[in-house]
C-alpha cells in the first residue's frame, strides 16, 4: 500500500482521537489511559506499515479548492505528504515516544482530574508533529507548526492551579508567538519567492532557475526569517530561556516536547528546506552563530544547576543547538540534512528516557531538586541501569546511539572530507568540541545525583507519595534504555546515514569526554550544602529573564501606556470636539427656555409687548 496514504491514516487517527478522549472522560474517566495507549498504538502500527510500503507522494484531496496542477493567485498549493525512508525513521520515533509517554501518563497523573484533557492534547501534539514530518507543502508545515504551539502552551500550563505553570505558559506562548511571526513572514515568501508551496519544487527552484522572483536577496530575508522563528521554537539565543520555565508542566510533557516534538521540530523543516538555507549565507551565519553560542552557553549552565529536572532542560537546549549545526556548515545540504536528521532521532530516544526516569525518580523523592534527589536510586539497579544508559548516550560516548550521530555532526562540521573548513565551520567546530566535554561533565554529575550516595548516609527509607510505578512504565523505560544501544543499528543497517569515520576526530572526542568526566567528577558541586552564587545564577539562566523583563516587557508596557494615552487624550479629544461644541451650543440655546428661569421669560415678554404698543403708538 501507499506510504504517505498509511502515514495520512496515522495522522488522521491521532487528530480525531482526541476529542474522542476528552468525550470518553466525560463518561468513563478510568477508560481514558488505555483509550489514548491504544490510540498511540494504533498509530505506531501503521506507520510501522508505511515503513514496509511504497513510498511516494499523496495530495490531500480534503483541503484541496481547485485541480492538482492548478494555481490560485498564480502559486502552485498541492497540499502534499510523502515519505522517504528517512522520514518514516523519523515519523516513527515520534510515535514510539508518544506511545511511551501516553503509557507513562497513566501511571504519573492517575489522580490527577484533567488526566483526560493532557492525553487528548498529547493526542493532538503528535498529530501535528506527524503532519509536519510527512509534509511537503510549506501551507502543511505551518499548520502543524501553529498547532504544535498551541498544544505546548495547554501542556505546560496543564496545572493551571498554580501560578508558577500558568507563568511559564505564558512565557511559552509569548516568546515563541513572537518568533513564530517571523517564521509566518518566511513561509510566506518562500511562496511568493518559489512561486510554489511544494517544498521539492521550492527547494530546487535556484538550481534549475525557476523561482518567480530569481532574487538572492529575497531568498536570503525569507530564509532569515525562517531561521528566526526556527531559532524560538527551538529554544536558541535569544529565545532560550522560555523551555526552562516550561519544566513547570508535568514531566510527561516535559519528555514529549523535549524528545521528539516541537524543539525539534525546526530541525526538520530546514532539514526539508536545506537546498535553500546552503544558497542563503546570510541565514546559514546567523544560525551559525546563533547555534554556537547556545549550545556551549546551555552545556555549561546544565552543569550549574540547582534540580536535576533543569539540567536535562538546559542539556536540549544544548543538543537541539547540536543538532541545527550541521545544517549551518555542512559542504552540502544533503550532508547537512543528514546528520541533523540522525541526531534527532537519537535526541528523541535518549532524552524521552531521561526525562521520564527522572520522573519515576522524583515521585519516589518528592521533587526534582538535586538535594532530594541526591542517592535516590544508589540501592536500585534498575534506576541506575536505565539513568545511566540515557547519559551514556547524551554524552555522545561511542557506539551508544547518541554517540554514532554526535560523531558525524562533528565530521561534518570540520569538513574533515572536504579540505578543510572555513571561518563559520572552524566556529561551530570549536563549539561542538568544547560542548562534548562540558555534556560529558554535566552528565557525570547527573549520574552521581541519583546513582551516588551522600557520605555516611544509609540506604534509602522515603516512602513514595504515588502509587508504584507498575511493570508497564518499567516496560517502557527499559526498551527506551535498550534502545540507545540497539538504536546504532539503524545507522548501520537502516536508513540513517552513519557518515565517515574520521579515526583522529573520534580520538579527541573521546578524549573530551574523558576530560569531561574527571570535570564532573571532581568539580561537581555539593548539592547537599546551600547552592553556590554561580549555581544561583545559573539557575536563572544568568539573567536572562530579568533582561526579557527590562528589555522587552518594560519598553512594551510602556509604549502600550503611551499609546493608550495618546489615543485617550489627543484622538479622543479631536474625535470629540465636534460633539463638545453641538452640545454647548445646545445649551446655549436653551438657556433662555428652560423651565427654572419662569421670571425671565416673563420678562422678555413684557418687553416684546412693551416694544409693540411703542411701535403701534408712533404710528
Amino acid at each position: 500500500m501507499n506510504a504517505p496514504v498509511i502515514t495520512a491514516l496515522a495522522i488522521g487517527v491521532l487528530a480525531l482521537g482526541a476529542p474522542v478522549i476528552l468525550a470518553a472522560g466525560l463518561v468513563a474517566r478510568r477508560a481514558v489511559s488505555v483509550l489514548a495507549q491504544l490510540l498511540a498504538l494504533a498509530a505506531t502500527g501503521l506507520l510501522v506499515a508505511a515503513a514496509t510500503g511504497n513510498h511516494g507522494s499523496y495530495d490531500l484531496p480534503v483541503l484541496r479548492t481547485t485541480r492538482p496542477g492548478d494555481h490560485v493567485f498564480g502559486v502552485d498549493l498541492p497540499a502534499r505528504l510523502a515519505t522517504t525512508p528517512t522520514g518514516i525513521t523519523i515519523a516513527l520515533s515520534v510515535a514510539a515516544v508518544v506511545l511511551a509517554v501516553q503509557v507513562y501518563a497513566g501511571w504519573y497523573l492517575h489522580d490527577d482530574d484533567r488526566q483526560p484533557a493532557f492525553m487528548a492534547t498529547v493526542s493532538l501534539f503528535a498529530a501535528a508533529m506527524l503532519l509536519l514530518v510527512a509534509a511537503r507543502d510549506l501551507v502543511l508545515i505551518l499548520i502543524g507548526w501553529e498547532v504544535m504551539g498551541w498544544c505546548s502552551y495547554l501542556l505546560i500550563g496543564h496545572w493551571s492551579q498554580r501560578a508558577a505553570p500558568r507563568r511559564a505558559a505564558y512565557k511559552a506562548f509569548l516568546v515563541t508567538r513572537l518568533a513564530d511571526a517571523a517564521f509566518v513572514i518566511g513561509i510566506v515568501a518562500l511562496i511568493a519567492i518559489t512561486g510554489t508551496s511544494d517544498i521539492p519544487s521550492a527547494a530546487g527552484c535556484p538550481d534549475t532557475g525557476a523561482c518567480a522572483v530569481p532574487d538572492q536577496g529575497a531568498l536570503a530575508l525569507a530564509m532569515t526569517a525562517l531561521v528566526i522563528g526556527i531559532l524560538g521554537k527551538s529554544a536558541q539565543i535569544p529565545f532560550q530561556d522560555w523551555l526552562v520555565d516550561a519544566m513547570e508542566g508535568p514531566t510527561p510533557a516535559s519528555a514529549l516536547i523535549h524528545a521528539a516534538t516541537m524543539v525539534a521540530a525546526g530541525t526538520w523543516v530546514l532539514t526539508l528546506l536545506a537546498p535553500l538555507l546552503h544558497a542563503a549565507p546570510a541565514a546559514q551565519w546567523l544560525l551559525a552563530i546563533a547555534v554556537a553560542a547556545t549550545m556551549v552557553y546551555a552545556a555549561v549552565t546544565a552543569f550549574l544547576q540547582v534540580d536535576v529536572k533543569r539540567i536535562l532542560a538546559w542539556s536540549t537546549i544544548s543538543q537541539v543547538a547540536v543538532m541545527l549545526s550541521p545544517l549551518a556548515v555542512a559542504h552540502s545540504a544533503g550532508q547537512g540534512g543528514d546528520a541533523a536528521a540522525g541526531h534527532l532521532f537519537s535526541h528523541a530516544i535518549f532524552k524521552a528516557l531521561l526525562f521520564l526516569t527522572v520522573g519515576w525518580l522524583a515521585v519516589l523523592a518528592g521533587s526534582t531538586a538535586a538535594r532530594d534527589l541526591d542517592g535516590i536510586g544508589a540501592d536500585s539497579t534498575f534506576a541506575k541501569t536505565v539513568w545511566g544508559l540515557g547519559l551514556i548516550s547524551l554524552a555522545g560516548v561511542p557506539l551508544s546511539v547518541g554517540g554514532i550521530s554526535k560523531e558525524h555532526i562533528i565530521d561534518i562540521a570540520s569538513w574533515a572530507e572536504g579540505g578543510g573548513p572555513g571561518l563559520r565551520q572552524g566556529i561551530v567546530t570549536v563549539a561542538l568540541l568544547l560542548t562534548v566535554a562540558a555534556t560529558a561533565a554535566y552528565a557525570t554529575r547527573a549520574y552521581e545525583i541519583v546513582a551516588g550516595r551522600r557520605s555516611g548516609a544509609g540506604p534509602d527509607t522515603r516512602a513514595p507519595a504515588h502509587r508504584p510505578a507498575g511493570p508497564l512504565v518499567k516496560l517502557v523505560l527499559s526498551l527506551l534504555a535498550a534502545a540507545t544501544l540497539a538504536g546504532g543499528l539503524v545507522f548501520l543497517l537502516g536508513p540513517l546515514d552513519p557518515g565517515h569515520v574520521n579515526v583522529a576526530l573520534l580520538a579527541l572526542s573521546v578524549l573530551l569526554i574523558g576530560v569531561g568526566v574527571l570535570i564532573g567528577w571532581y568539580l561537581r558541586p555539593d548539592d547537599t550544602v546551600p547552592p553556590s552564587r554561580a549555581m544561583r545564577l545559573a539557575s536563572r539562566g544568568f539573567g536572562a529573564d530579568t533582561a526579557y523583563v527590562r528589555g522587552v516587557a518594560v519598553p512594551v508596557l510602556a509604549l502600550a501606556r503611551l499609546v493608550a494615552f495618546l489615543d485617550r487624550e489627543v484622538v479622543e479629544t479631536y474625535v470629540s470636539g465636534p460633539g463638545w461644541g453641538a452640545g454647548i451650543a445646545g445649551r446655549l440655546a436653551t438657556w433662555g427656555h428652560t423651565r427654572e428661569r419662569v421670571a425671565t421669560n416673563l420678562v422678555w415678554v413684557l418687553i416684546g409687548l412693551l416694544a409693540i404698543a411703542g411701535v403701534a403708538l408712533w404710528g
